[in-house]
């Protein structure tokens, strides 16, 4: 291991300074020291076909009871709700409540054609449908989405720095989740991307198992916390702020950086134009505004896009719509990117808010894009870029997350 690992020992502060999280399938909150995450892999649907390779048990919650479903050698059933409320189990009716599925074996069940580590469970949100959510150790879930964040042919050393990020990252949203929730993350873009057992590679493993427990962290010595560590795939030159991107309290970890043009293989360094006419762009912003309730709802027909703020480097970071009646509406760089692909066609979508915009009568001209991703945190080109320059995964992490350190968190 590196330096940085070698002077890490268990920081009690740095996790139990958090409120911590449970698996609601095991009733624990670690599996042999290592944290579960709660990851919702299906959402809001109607049935769900489960395949085992052996007899997997299954609990439900209205009355506690324990039943072993008969499914081995690939076997397969389609799992419903009863408009009673009870689970629809083939030609079935059992239990209530939510459903769990222990695998005895780890991998020996599939939903939807889909492997994963851990145990599943099936909660109820009303009208008959419900959600499927993965109850899975922190270092399982890691190794299946390291192949979904990273490409297959990158260095070692950048999937060892992103698997200290992707930890942090998960680690602090599971520890501050509501716990009225039945899930910590998703398992797509909103979170990080997770693919399940059939993703993982032989890197991916080495990667979470070289790295075990290591987090980033801030603050004075011996204080330090776990944080947000946020992470996109192409910064175009410059980083934004969380403070800036989502309102979030400012610490220098998570502050911009100019890297230049350390990150310039990706193709989406630079790209642009994207033209879309203006009553389009009105339409897509008054639903975003509807979405979230917000002011954009009552947007009139848009008059101008135009950059309010930038970061000291120059990247935008604030902008301003007008509409026709001169009302003007004040927009993250963030908000305005996805208020632009609300809804949007393929091909007429903005890569980052890192753009400038040039107002025609009839269109907006967003010109010289960069970067691909909200710009936060670390840069997964730029990692790559110093890997290849042999910076070690410790240094890579560090460098993206300014003033902070490394810690082993379990």
């Amino acid at each position: 291991m590196g330096r940085h690992f070698a002077m890490c020992r268990f920081l009690g502060l740095l996790i139990f300074a958090l409120p911590m999280g449970c698996s609601q399938t095991t009733g624990t909150r670690d599996v042999g020291g290592i944290p579960v995450v709660r990851v919702r892999v299906l959402e809001n649907i109607q049935q769900v076909t489960i395949a085992a390779s052996t007899k997997p048990i299954i609990q439900f919650t209205s009355d506690k009871s324990t039943k072993q479903l008969n499914l081995e050698g690939g076997a397969s059933t389609n799992i419903a709700l009863a408009p009673t409320g009870a689970w629809r189990v083939g030609d079935l009716t059992l239990g209530g409540g939510e459903m769990h599925i222990v695998p005895q074996r780890e991998g020996s069940v599939s939903v939807n054609g889909t492997s994963y580590r851990g145990n599943y469970r099936l909660v109820p949100i009303g009208g008959g449908a419900f959600d499927v959510v993965n109850d899975v150790d922190l270092e399982g879930y890691l190794k299946s989405v390291l192949p979904k964040e990273l490409p297959a042919l990158w260095d070692i050393n950048t999937y060892k720095a992103q698997a200290i990020v992707a930890r942090t990252y998960a680690l602090f949203v599971t520890k501050t989740a509501s716990q009225a929730r039945h899930f910590d993350l998703h398992n797509d873009q909103r979170s990080q991307v997770y693919g399940g057992l059939g993703v993982e590679t032989s890197k991916s493993r080495e990667a979470v198992d070289t790295t075990r427990g290591i987090v980033v962290a801030f603050g004075a010595p011996g204080k330090e916390k776990i944080f947000k560590a946020y992470f996109s795939s192409c910064c175009g030159g410059i980083t934004q702020s969380a403070a800036d991107a989502f309102g979030d309290s400012y610490i220098p970890p998570l502050s911009d950086q100019d890297v230049q043009s350390l990150c310039n293989a990706s193709t989406r360094f630079s790209w642009g134009p994207v033209v879309i006419r203006k009553d389009e762009l009105t339409r897509r912003l008054r639903l975003f505004g509807a979405r979230r309730d917000r002011p954009e709802k009552d947007l009139a027909t848009i008059a101008q896009v135009d950059v309010l703020q930038t970061n000291r480097y120059g990247r935008p970071v604030r902008f301003v719509v007008t509409d026709v009646r001169g009302q003007r509406y004040s927009l993250s760089g963030e908000e305005l990117r996805w208020a632009v692909n609300t809804d949007a066609a393929q091909g007429s979508t903005l890569y980052s808010s890192f753009v400038k915009t040039i107002n025609d009568p009839d269109v907006v001209r967003f010109v010289d894009g960069h970067g691909w991703g909200h710009g936060v945190g670390m840069c997964q080109w730029c990692a790559q870029r110093r890997a290849e320059l042999t910076m070690s995964p410790e240094d890579i992490v560090l460098t993206a997350f300014q003033r902070s350190v490394l810690r082993k968190a379990y």
